[in-house]
């Protein structure tokens, strides 16, 4: 999938939290950083194959996002 991916470093959890900002609610951890992009990989789809069975619209990827 390309859409972006954000990984950081939670003190609170004591993890690597990888969230894709354009799938609400689509994020997973992890021990290590590539721990928790493997399992957000798992999550994404899970969250595009949910969106489709349930009817709703699923967000084209914009790749990079700008911020201000």
């Amino acid at each position: 999938m390309k859409y972006e991916v954000i990984i950081y470093w939670s003190d609170e959890d004591q993890a690597f939290i990888a969230e894709v900002p354009e799938l609400p609610g689509c994020a997973a951890d992890g021990e290590t950083y590539q721990e928790a992009l493997q399992n957000l990989e798992i999550i994404m789809q899970e969250w595009v194959e949910t969106a489709r069975h349930l009817g709703r619209s699923i967000p084209q990827p914009k790749g990079r996002l700008m911020f201000a």
